[in-house]
Formats: structure tokens, C-alpha cells, sequence
């Protein structure tokens, strides 16, 4: 059975997530009936990660296998014709061998976070960044980000539902920049605990606005407490941007 490997552009604003749920359609379902409607197959796609409801992609990566032997690039186009009008996109198609898991062979995640810091009211941007009227002190920000990188529990930065064996994560990289009003916060590592990054920015959004210290993110991290954190920053400035392998 030939296996294949898609990468997957996604605008999570009127989805309820990656995972199909009940409660409204999912990245995954969208998929899943276009392959149906594609080939008559019924099959079950597994991604790199489940990203939540307004959360969006621009490199998610999915596996799934066929009993029919399809070119890949005949498989995209079927694809993305068949997802018409959804917000989803198949960006590429690879044919891969079946040991491949677009989950467990990830060797790195990378998110982007973006905010937009002004006054004035989003437009074209809405439902795609967190507005952030207060100034903040992306300098402040991006010194106290480096308290998180490296290997921690990361307890008090997790969803309380987060279903991750343990909370000990090794964060690659967490760096905050700006460019004009928009400030943007990239985070890499081999995989993230549920809410990770949204908790992270959202406490580095107290330290940008001057409430926080770089020692009470630390102190943060070190209580081991989810109620210690700052609050988990909006879904929709959440970017899974790309999944590297191998």
C-alpha cells in the first residue's frame, strides 16, 4: 500500500481544531472526505500535531496510506480540488515509505506567535494576530524568553486537560522581535506539551507590559504551578509554520 506525505496551509478561523470532533468540522475531516470523494477510500489520517480550534498552519504535515497506487502530484491536485471551498490547502504530496510517522519521526516543530501592538483597532488581521494595545517592551520580552530555553518541566505551562505523559520539554529556541506593530515570537523544539506556546507568549506578554520580571517568569517556571503562569495568549496568533525530519 503506497504511503504519502502532505503538507498542509490552513486558516483555523471557522474550524474547531486539527482533531475531528462533534462539535464542527476539523482540518483532519475536511481531509479525509476530500480523499473519500478523491478515491472512495475510507482512511484515517494521522498529523505532526494537533493544533486547537483558530489555530492555523502554514507546514503541517499529515500521513496516510491508499490500497490504489496514485502519482503524488495527481493526489494533490484531487485533493485540493475536492476541499473547495474549505480554508485548507495541500501544498505538497511525497510519496514515503510506510515506516514514516508525520507524528513520532518529527524531528522539530516550529511555531510563530504574532501580535499586533497599536491602538488601533485590527482589519485585515483579525482572527489572524492577538492585538495588544499596551506597549510593550519586545527587548524585556525577548531577555526573559531565554529563561525558558532549554530543558524543563514545563507544568506550569501546560493545559490542565494536556494528555502528555510528562511535562519535561527541551525548547530550542523562543525568540521575540519587532517589526513596526508587529511583534512576532518564534518557538522550535522537538515537540510542545498542550498550550505550551499560548501560556509562554501570554506571560511574556506580562513581562512586555511591565507587570512581570524576568525573575517572576522564572519563578514561574520553578513553582511547577499552571495557576503561577500568565494567562494563555488568544488561538488565533498561533502558526504551526513548519516540521522538519530526518
Amino acid at each position: 500500500m503506497p504511503c504519502y506525505r502532505i503538507t498542509i496551509e490552513y486558516d483555523g478561523r471557522d474550524l474547531v481544531g486539527w482533531q475531528r470532533q462533534k462539535n464542527g468540522p476539523s482540518v483532519q475531516q475536511h481531509i479525509e472526505e476530500a480523499i473519500f470523494d478523491f478515491c472512495g477510500e475510507d482512511v484515517r489520517i494521522q498529523g505532526a500535531g494537533r493544533t486547537d480550534a483558530g489555530v492555523h498552519a502554514l507546514g503541517q504535515v499529515a500521513t496516510f496510506e491508499l490500497t490504489s497506487d496514485r502519482k503524488p502530484q495527481v493526489v494533490m491536485n484531487a485533493l485540493n480540488y475536492h476541499l473547495k471551498p474549505a480554508p485548507i490547502a495541500i501544498l505538497d504530496c511525497a510519496e514515503v515509505e510506510a515506516e514514516f510517522s508525520a507524528r513520532f519521526s518529527a524531528t522539530k516543530r516550529h511555531y510563530l506567535y504574532r501580535i499586533i501592538n497599536r491602538r488601533a483597532p485590527l482589519t485585515v488581521d483579525v482572527g489572524l494576530a492577538w492585538l495588544v494595545k499596551r506597549e510593550l517592551n519586545v527587548d524585556a520580552m525577548n531577555d526573559a524568553a531565554k529563561v525558558l530555553v532549554g530543558r524543563h518541566d514545563f507544568t506550569s505551562f501546560r493545559a490542565a486537560a494536556c494528555q502528555a505523559n510528562s511535562p519535561i520539554r527541551t525548547l530550542e529556541k523562543l525568540t521575540v522581535s519587532r517589526d513596526g506593530d508587529e511583534i512576532q515570537v518564534h518557538a522550535s523544539a522537538i515537540s510542545f506539551l498542550h498550550n505550551q506556546v499560548r501560556s509562554m507568549v501570554g506571560s511574556l506578554s506580562l513581562v512586555g507590559t511591565g507587570q512581570w520580571t524576568r525573575d517572576t517568569l522564572q519563578e514561574a517556571l520553578d513553582a511547577k504551578d499552571r495557576q503561577r503562569a500568565g494567562p494563555n495568549a488568544p488561538p488565533y496568533g498561533l502558526y504551526l509554520t513548519r516540521v522538519d525530519y530526518g
